[in-house]
């Protein structure tokens, strides 16, 4: 090659490094700009959305009220306080009651949970309303998301419940509004912003999904399937748009809804392109000037430019502080402190992005951590301050509520120990110490480890069966990790199977390998959820850390061997461990 075609290709590729560079820091630059202002007004919105909702709750609860308050309930709650009230002339008093203080929703119920008058649902006279049953002081209770039947379908509605009593007999009120369309429209959005809202009142369809957009739906799905929020970037018909999904819930956890803010991401796709175009002109004029300057200065530069190609080689073997000093008082000079000046960028990049990493991976650290461990602290709470209320209240029961409460600390407790453990062993993973080890052994131990928890007479019936290949025979490996990954495998299966079932524990020789199955016939796993099962911190369980799988294999890594999983929802999970036999 030409001294002439090396300096045009060695000038083009500065320019086009240069470009790039700067092209990629601008786009960067203009990405997390447009990502930190559609954060700010997702997190605005969200914010109306919570003041409104408060705002409609208060609201539904002041009516509520007024309408226990009125003289038409008062009566009914005289003739419930009578020996043998008579409710057939109150059949459509909810109605009336319900035009007269703008509710959607007003249902009377008799303190036995019998429906006296409907408004939404006038056949549902003399049915039962099994909420009012339930222990709760509604007088301290404000409003919350409800499932209301309806003639022709069901409605996502926010409700409140009061209590008017008469003879200690009470009649209960159930009233409030529809959540629906209405609500979000009533939101002030920004412009390329929108709100969506998924009642989510059949287990088997989803209401409200937009033509064309079956992403959306898809979004909706997992948070019902992790009833956490999500932030997801989605490619719709129109362009790409960044979702926040946020889960409504009802009284006891209920799922009942789902809020999806979306911010449309086409103005950041257009800059985007605009800045790629740019930089590919701006490229393509540093080539074509790399052209003409190549003949110019062939004669005369060829020893400064074997030291500035020395110095891209060393850049280019990852050497980021290489340096060049060349003393020509020419263009060849300040080509040189271009170049280092482009590394001196590189090294500050560089270092700035590895700290950024590292704080944003102890944040992720830290956000899971106390993610997990305020599941156990609420019911910790709960529990003190029940056995506070039981001393105060009923020293008498105070014993009972004391055996129950002890119980109840000492198992979250474990929830908190088993936590840390977990969080514990997958930041200190070491190397594997290979010995020796009998894979049909390692099976059998396992089995007999979990056997008494198998029979144990408050667990659901599990059978267990240990299918041992003769030949597996002995492979070198780490008998503590391969222990602890498969109690983790077994683990994750006992939890599959709420209601029961088959746990299988099966060895197998292969060319040059052995396997290792660990079956269930638990509820299954979507593709979705297989693909994802390994990731860090992902978990399909309520109160799992997503850590189990994580370190199952991060062994199974370490002994060069290979895990799969095959899964069908409702079918059951196995586990597959595939571990060379050198």
């Amino acid at each position: 090659m030409s001294f002439r075609l090396r300096l045009l290709v060695f000038i083009s590729a500065a320019v086009v490094s240069t470009v790039a560079l700067v092209t990629w820091n601008a786009s960067s630059s203009a990405r997390r700009a447009f990502e930190s202002v559609s954060a700010q007004h997702t997190a605005s919105l969200v914010e109306q959305f919570r003041r409104e909702f408060a705002r409609r709750g208060e609201e539904v609860v002041r009516r509520v009220e007024g309408l226990a308050a009125s003289d038409a309930v008062q009566r009914v709650a005289v003739e419930a306080g009578r020996d043998q009230p008579d409710y057939s002339p109150y059949v459509n008093e909810a109605a009336a009651l319900a035009a007269t203080h703008g509710l959607e929703f007003v249902e009377l119920v008799a303190g036995d949970g019998t429906i006296i008058s409907s408004a939404q649902w006038p056949a549902r006279f003399g049915y039962r309303q099994e909420l009012v049953l339930q222990p709760q002081d509604w007088k301290a209770q404000g409003a919350f998301l409800k499932r209301e039947e309806l003639p022709s379908e069901a409605a996502l509605a926010l409700v409140a419940v009061r209590a008017v009593t008469v003879r200690d007999r009470p009649v209960f009120i159930v009233a409030g509004l529809r959540l629906g369309p209405g609500f979000v429209a009533s939101l002030v959005l920004p412009e390329g912003m929108r709100a969506l809202l998924f009642p989510i009142l059949d287990p088997s369809a989803l209401v409200g999904a937009p033509a064309g957009e079956e992403a959306i739906a898809s979004l909706v799905y997992e948070v019902r399937g992790t009833r956490q929020e999500l932030t997801r970037t989605l490619a719709l018909p129109g362009g790409e748009e960044t979702f926040q999904a946020i889960p409504l819930f009802g009284r006891e956890r209920t799922l009942l809804g789902v809020l999806l803010v979306g911010s449309s991401r086409k103005e950041l796709s257009a800059l985007l392109a605009r800045l790629r175009w740019e930089g590919f002109t701006f490229a393509g004029l540093g080539v074509a000037l790399g052209l003409v300057l190549s003949f110019w200065t062939a004669a005369r530069v060829t020893r400064p430019l074997e030291r500035l190609a020395a110095g891209a080689r060393a850049v280019a073997a990852g050497k980021w502080e290489t340096r060049v000093d060349i003393r020509s008082g020419d263009e060849i000079e300040q080509l040189a402190n271009v170049f280092n000046s482009m590394t001196g960028k590189l090294v500050e990049q560089r270092d700035r992005l590895v700290q950024t990493e590292r704080v944003a991976a102890w944040r992720e650290l830290a956000r899971r951590l106390a993610h997990e461990l305020k599941n156990p602290l609420f019911p910790l709470q709960i529990t003190v301050e029940n056995l506070q209320r039981a001393r105060e209240q009923a020293p008498e029961q105070f014993d009972e509520v004391f055996r129950e409460s002890t119980a109840t600390l000492l198992a979250e407790l474990g929830n908190l120990k088993a936590i840390i453990g977990r969080f514990s062993d997958f930041a200190k993973m070491p190397p594997p110490e290979k010995q020796a080890v009998g894979i049909n052994e390692l099976v059998r131990d396992a089995a007999r480890l979990f056997e008494p928890q198998l029979k144990a007479a408050q667990r659901p019936p599990i059978e267990l069966e240990v299918a041992i290949d003769p030949h597996a025979g002995v492979i070198q490996a780490d008998p503590d990790q391969l222990r602890r990954a498969l109690r983790n495998l077994i683990l994750n299966a006992l939890d599959a199977m709420e209601s029961g079932g088959r746990l299988t524990l099966r060895t197998r020789k292969m060319e040059g390998a052995v396997w290792l199955e660990v079956a269930d016939t638990g509820q299954g796993l979507t593709p979705e959820e297989c693909a994802r099962l390994f990731t860090p911190y992902y978990t399909t369980r309520r109160h799992g850390t997503g850590l189990g799988l994580a370190i199952v294999q991060s062994v199974v890594s370490d002994h060069r061997g290979r895990i799969g999983v095959e899964s069908q929802p409702g079918k059951g999970t196995t586990f597959r461990i595939e571990l060379p036999e050198v």
